[in-house]
């Protein structure tokens, strides 16, 4: 990866700081400076249009980003991965992307097909499957070093990343999200414990239209413990042998610690992808469209869209109520012990 490490010395000395969050935004700058399609799709994303709809206590964006048409429709089949060539693979990279290593194991690239007004993948530097359960702490630590400006994300290998066979998370603005702002006031309105306390807090949540596990801590050995006890319970609550099905938004502030949104899901597309002509709606959650920016590559989708059809798309991929309720259940046997 050695030639695919920007060598440049400012992002340098911001590293020997460990300033990444910095880094990144000058990587930014010096990639749309560098690499034309970067820059002209930095550009046309700020002509995207945006429609506003508000549901109890939260809001949902729909963003038409005809940019996004590769990911929002990858085939991610075990036939279809294996025919095609690893696009997160150093030697499959664009020839003007570079980026920045961190811990020898990832490296951090501008993403050039954006969703975010700055939008990074964070990419393992081996080829390894997409695994959140030996991957979890370098979640917890991109995100406290990118925490300056940026919020990290994890889509399982089965509900969202368009690249399942090859590791990676990927960041992007705090706050373009609405739950990033919004996710203590819907925690507080209908969040169920699991628990409370100085060190620790563990809540599931159904807020009418998404199912969700909060976790909040300033201790990043405590998260640790606290998300393998839940990754152990969701597997076999759900009945799999691989990983289940989640999506992630991990949210660092210096002062409060770290506040982990896992996204509990039932399946990756709901029904409205697989219809045919002007039934279909071209959109495939992950965790950015359930952080509250859902993307819609296709215009006739995204003038199409209203809150009864996000409710309908939301409420087919996410878990049933029995089955949070069955979760909280046993998170509290554990975390009672």
């Amino acid at each position: 990866m050695n030639h695919r490490v920007y060598d440049e010395s400012h992002i340098q000395q911001l590293i020997s700081t460990d300033d990444f969050a910095e880094a990144s935004k000058y990587l930014f700058e010096l990639q749309c400076n560098d690499w034309k399609l970067c820059r002209d799709n930095y550009e046309q994303l700020e002509n995207v249009q945006i429609k506003k709809f508000l549901f109890d206590a939260f809001s949902i964006k729909a963003q038409f980003n005809p940019g996004r048409i590769v990911s929002t429709s990858a085939k991610v089949d075990p036939k279809s991965i294996q025919q095609r060539k690893c696009f997160l693979c150093e030697e499959n990279l664009p020839a003007e992307q570079k980026g920045i290593l961190y811990k020898d194991e990832y490296i951090i690239l501008i993403n050039p097909f954006p969703i975010f007004p700055i939008h990074f993948t964070l990419t393992n530097i081996k080829h390894q499957p997409q695994r959140i359960a030996d991957s979890f702490p370098y979640l917890l630590d991109l995100s406290k070093d990118l925490s300056k400006y940026f919020t990290v994300i994890y889509n399982g290998p089965r509900c969202g990343a368009s690249a399942p066979d090859h590791l990676h998370f990927q960041a992007g603005n705090k706050f373009f999200m609405p739950i990033d702002d919004e996710a203590d006031l819907i925690a507080n309105e209908f969040g169920s414990d699991v628990i409370q306390n100085d060190n620790l807090i563990i809540q599931t949540v159904d807020d009418g239209l998404r199912k969700f596990l909060l976790i909040e801590s300033k201790e990043r050995k405590l998260l640790i413990q606290a998300f393998d006890s839940f990754y152990e319970t969701y597997s076999d609550l759900m009945n799999e042998n691989q990983e289940p099905l989640m999506n992630i938004i991990s949210f660092c502030d210096s002062e409060f610690g770290w506040r982990i949104i896992v996204f509990l899901r039932e399946k990756h597309r709901s029904h409205h992808y697989f219809e045919e002509g002007e039934n279909q709606i071209l959109v495939s959650p992950a965790a950015i469209d359930l952080g509250g920016v859902c993307i819609f590559p296709k215009e006739k989708d995204f003038e199409k869209i209203n809150k009864d059809l996000i409710r309908e798309i939301f409420t087919e991929v996410f878990i049933d109520k029995s089955k949070l309720d069955k979760l909280n259940s046993r998170l509290k046997k554990i975390f009672k012990r």
